[in-house]
C-alpha cells in the first residue's frame, strides 16, 4: 500500500512509494504552462460547453430522463464521453484553483446526468432506451464501456478534490453495473475502444474497492483473442484484439485506444504485483518509442485507421500524430515513470508536452488541431468558424469537430499540468519539468518549499530557492534531459557538470541551487531507417522543436524548395533560430512526363537566404501557412 500518495492527483498506485505532485503542492507563475492553463479555465471550458449544449449532446441526457428518444439523436455514439471529460476538467480546476465558474458548470452537468442514470446504474444516451439499440449489442463500435470509463476518470477528480457527492455517487452505480454485467461468470466481451480499464482502476484506488481493479484485470485479460467483429476493411490489431496484452512487443492499430489500454494495464500491473504484465508494456513502450515515434513525441502514422504504421513507417506529411494520442502518451508514460523513475519516461513526456499537446490549442483556447503533421504541403482551406468541422487533415485549428475528442481531452490535461511536474519519495523529491512557481511538498521529515525562477523553455536557467526545509537532509534530483549536453548545476559554491539523466544534491534552508541547460540551436538527424526523411534534418532548440512556416519564406520560395546549409550552424532568434537556407533549382517539366529525370539538378550556385524557424508549437498561428520541420540538406558543390 501506498500510504504517500497524493489525494489530489489523477494518478495515485497503491504500490510503491513514489507518488506524484498534488495539484496544490506547485503553484504556478506566469509563464509558458500558467498562461496556457488561464486560457484554459478563462475560455476552453466555456467554449466546449457552448459546441455540445449548441449540438445538442448534453441535450440527450435530457431526454433520455425525459423518455423522449425515440426521435433521431445528435452526435456519435460515445459524445457523452465528451461531457465526462469536459467534467473531469472542471473538477480538477474547482479543486486545484476554487474557479467558482468550474463549479457552478460542473454541478449544472451532474444534476442532468443524475436524472439520466437508470435503476440499475447503466448510465449512456445511446443504447438501451426507448427506439434505440439494446444495450452492450455492438461492442466493437458502440463505445459505451469507453464512455463510462471517462465518467468513471470523472468521478476520480471529483472524489480526490471534494470529496463523495452526487457525481461520485453516479460513478459508483455505473461501476458496479458494469462489474455485474461483464464479472467473472457473466459477459464475457471487451470494449472495441479501451478506457474503461484505466477509469475502473483508478476509480478503485480513490474509493478502496478492489472489485474494480479486478474488472479492469478481466478486461485487460480477455483482450487479444479476436472476440471484437471487424470494422469496415480493419483488422482485429486495430482494437488490439489480435494478441494478449502478455505476448504483444510493440503497440498497434488505433494509437489512442492502444495508449489507453497500455495505461490501464499499468495500473492493474502495478496495484497486483504483476511484473510479467508490467514488463510487457515497457518492452511495448521501448520499440516503440525507438521506432513508431515522431520527433515531436507523436504518435499515430496513419491516418486510415488513426494508428501506429510499421517500424520506420514516420512519413512527416501523412503523421496523423491526434493530439489525444499525444496526451495519451503522456499517461502510459507517467505511470511507467511513478513505477519506476526512469528518467527516459520524463523526457518523452516533455517532448510530446511542448511539441505535441502545447501546439494544438490556438492562443485564445478556442480552436484546435485534431491532426499534428510535421510536414505541411499546402494551406489550409477555410476553417468553418460557425460550424462543425471533420476531423482535420492538419493545417488549420478549427473551433469544433465532428469527433471532438482532443478539446475537452486538452481541457483536463492542462487542468492536471502540475501533477507531472516532480515526485516525492521519502525525502527525495525529483523534478521533471520546469516551470517557474512555487513548490511547496510534505516529505517523510517536514516541509519543503522550493522557489523556482525560471524563463523554461525559452531560457534554459533554472533557479531554485529553499525557502524552507526539514533540519535533516532532503536530497533534491533535477533531471537533465536527453538533449541537454554540457549543462551544469552551481550549488552555491562552485559549478558542477551535470550529465544527461540526473544531477543529485543535498538541500538546506537558504541554499540557491541554478541549473543551466543549454538551448543553443542544435541539428537532429533522422535514423537512417526513416526513409521518408532520409538526407533531412531537423533543428530543436531545448525541447522545443522547430519548424519552417511558409509565412516568413523570401518571396517566392515555396516550401518544397528549401535546402538546409548545414556548415553554418543555426542562431538562437527569439524563441527560435536562425539558419542559412537555399533555393533548390526546379527545372521546367517536360509537358506529361513523370517528375523525374536522368540528369541531376543544374550546378550554377543556388539563391541563398538567411531563415527564421519558429517553435513547432506556434505554426499556424498567424495564418492558414505551408509547413516542414525535416529539411533536406544542401548538397555539397564540386569545387
Amino acid at each position: 500500500m501506498n500510504d504517500n500518495a497524493p489525494r489530489n492527483a489523477p494518478v495515485a498506485p497503491r504500490r510503491g512509494t513514489r507518488r506524484g505532485l498534488a495539484l496544490d503542492e506547485l503553484t504556478l507563475a506566469e509563464g509558458f504552462w500558467r498562461d496556457r492553463q488561464r486560457t484554459n479555465a478563462d475560455a476552453t471550458f466555456a467554449h466546449c460547453l457552448a459546441w455540445m449544449e449548441r449540438l445538442g449532446w448534453i441535450a440527450n441526457f435530457d431526454r433520455v430522463a425525459e423518455s423522449d428518444t425515440a426521435g433521431p439523436r445528435p452526435g456519435w455514439q460515445f459524445s457523452d464521453s465528451e461531457v465526462y471529460k469536459l467534467i473531469e476538467a472542471l473538477a480538477w480546476e474547482s479543486g486545484r484553483s476554487g474557479d467558482a465558474r468550474a463549479e457552478a458548470i460542473l454541478e449544472s452537468l451532474v444534476d442532468r446526468i443524475a436524472a439520466a442514470q437508470d435503476e440499475d446504474g447503466y448510465l449512456n444516451t445511446c443504447y438501451g432506451h426507448e427506439g434505440q439499440a439494446p444495450r452492450y449489442s455492438d461492442l466493437s463500435s458502440g463505445h459505451e464501456l469507453y464512455c463510462t470509463g471517462h465518467l468513471l476518470q470523472a468521478a476520480v477528480a471529483r472524489v480526490r478534490t471534494a470529496g463523495e457527492d452526487e457525481l461520485v455517487a453516479i460513478a459508483r452505480r455505473a461501476a458496479d453495473h458494469v462489474c455485474r454485467e461483464f464479472g467473472p461468470d457473466a459477459n464475457t466481451g471487451i470494449c472495441g475502444h479501451p478506457e474503461i480499464e484505466v477509469g475502473l482502476a483508478e476509480l478503485g484506488r480513490a474509493l478502496d474497492e478492489p472489485r474494480y481493479l479486478e474488472q479492469a484485470r478481466l478486461f485487460i485479460e480477455r483482450r487479444g483473442r479476436g472476440t471484437l467483429a471487424p470494422v469496415a476493411l480493419l483488422d482485429a490489431s486495430y482494437f488490439q484484439d489480435d494478441k494478449p496484452v502478455r505476448e504483444a512487443d510493440v503497440w498497434r492499430g488505433h494509437a489512442v485506444r492502444a495508449l489507453y489500454l497500455a495505461a490501464g494495464a499499468v495500473d492493474v500491473a502495478v496495484d497486483t504485483d504483476d511484473a510479467e504484465l508490467f514488463d510487457a508494456v515497457a518492452r511495448q513502450w521501448d520499440r516503440s518509442v525507438e521506432r513508431r515515434t515522431y520527433l515531436t513525441g507523436g504518435m499515430g502514422s496513419r491516418h486510415q485507421d488513426e494508428g501506429f504504421g510499421e517500424d520506420w513507417e514516420l512519413p512527416p506529411d501523412r503523421a496523423y500524430c491526434e493530439t489525444c494520442a499525444g496526451i495519451a502518451s503522456v499517461m502510459v508514460s507517467w505511470r511507467l515513470h511513478l513505477a519506476t523513475g526512469d528518467v527516459r519516461y520524463a523526457d518523452l513526456i516533455e517532448r510530446t508536452l511542448y511539441n505535441v499537446i502545447a501546439a494544438s490549442p490556438a492562443e485564445d483556447g478556442r480552436s484546435f488541431f485534431y491532426a499534428n503533421p510535421l510536414h505541411q504541403r499546402t494551406a489550409a482551406g477555410d476553417v468553418r468558424p460557425d460550424a462543425v468541422n471533420p476531423r482535420a487533415e492538419g493545417g488549420a485549428r478549427a473551433p469544433w469537430f465532428d469527433v471532438s475528442c482532443c478539446p475537452t481531452n486538452l481541457a483536463r490535461t492542462l487542468a492536471t499540468w502540475q501533477a507531472y511536474t516532480a515526485t516525492v519519495d521519502g525525502d527525495e523529491v525529483s523534478l521533471l519539468q520546469y516551470a517557474p512557481g512555487l513548490l511547496r511538498v510534505a516529505l517523510e521529515s517536514g516541509e519543503l518549499a522550493l522557489d523556482i525562477a525560471t524563463a523554461y523553455p525559452h531560457e534554459g536557467t533554472i533557479r531554485i530557492t529553499v525557502r524552507e526545509a526539514p533540519e535533516g537532509p532532503v536530497r533534491l534530483r533535477l533531471r537533465i534531459p536527453s538533449w541537454a549536453t554540457g549543462a551544469t548545476l552551481h550549488d552555491g559554491h562552485e559549478a558542477h557538470p551535470a550529465s544527461p539523466g540526473w544531477a543529485t544534491t543535498q538541500l538546506r534552508r537558504g541554499d540557491t541551487l541554478t541549473l543551466e541547460l543549454p538551448t543553443t540551436p542544435r541539428l537532429t538527424w533522422p535514423d537512417e531507417r526513416i526513409d521518408a526523411v532520409r538526407g533531412c534534418v531537423a533543428v530543436e532548440k531545448g525541447p522545443l522543436v522547430l519548424c519552417a512556416e511558409s509565412i516568413d519564406l523570401p518571396e517566392g520560395w515555396p516550401i518544397e524548395s528549401l535546402r538546409l546549409d548545414t556548415g553554418t550552424p543555426p542562431q538562437p532568434n527569439g524563441d527560435g533560430a536562425t539558419v542559412q537556407v537555399s533555393k533548390a533549382a526546379t527545372p521546367l517539366p517536360h509537358q506529361g512526363a513523370v517528375p523525374y529525370r536522368a540528369t541531376p539538378d543544374p550546378s550554377e550556385a543556388p539563391d541563398t537566404a538567411e531563415l527564421q524557424l519558429i517553435p513547432y508549437h506556434r505554426w499556424a498561428q498567424r495564418g492558414s501557412s505551408t509547413m516542414r520541420i525535416f529539411l533536406p540538406v544542401q548538397a555539397a558543390r564540386n569545387a
